[in-house]
């Protein structure tokens, strides 16, 4: 499982654990329900991250690794060379080819 889904899943158990808690603590009015919800967002931020910090840099470290390596495969491709606008270019003319099979 990739970092981002890990933290994400670790994320929700949070906050729904936080739910049920604050569930548990008393909140279970229907006029009682927007202040639930937020009060489980607020507690589930505060305790995701000190809780989940052992993730969020393993999800950080991916990132990064994943940049440096798009960065260096341009870079040994010769791509800094074209620019944004250039890549967008040949992009529109791809799509904007006759006879591509796209019936749009």
């Amino acid at each position: 499982m990739n970092a981002f889904l890990r933290y994400t899943v670790l994320r929700l158990l949070v906050f729904f654990g936080c739910l049920m808690l604050l569930w548990l603590a008393g909140l279970r009015a229907e006029d009682e329900r927007l202040l639930l919800v937020v009060g489980a967002a607020l507690l589930s931020m505060v305790v995701s991250f000190f809780a989940l910090k052992r993730f969020r840099e393993d999800y950080s470290a991916q990132v990064a690794t994943t940049l440096e390596r798009r960065t260096t495969q341009r870079r040994a491709q010769g791509g800094d060379a074209l620019t944004d606008e250039d890549i967008e270019d040949e992009e529109a003319a791809r799509r904007a080819a006759p006879g591509d099979g796209d019936f749009r």
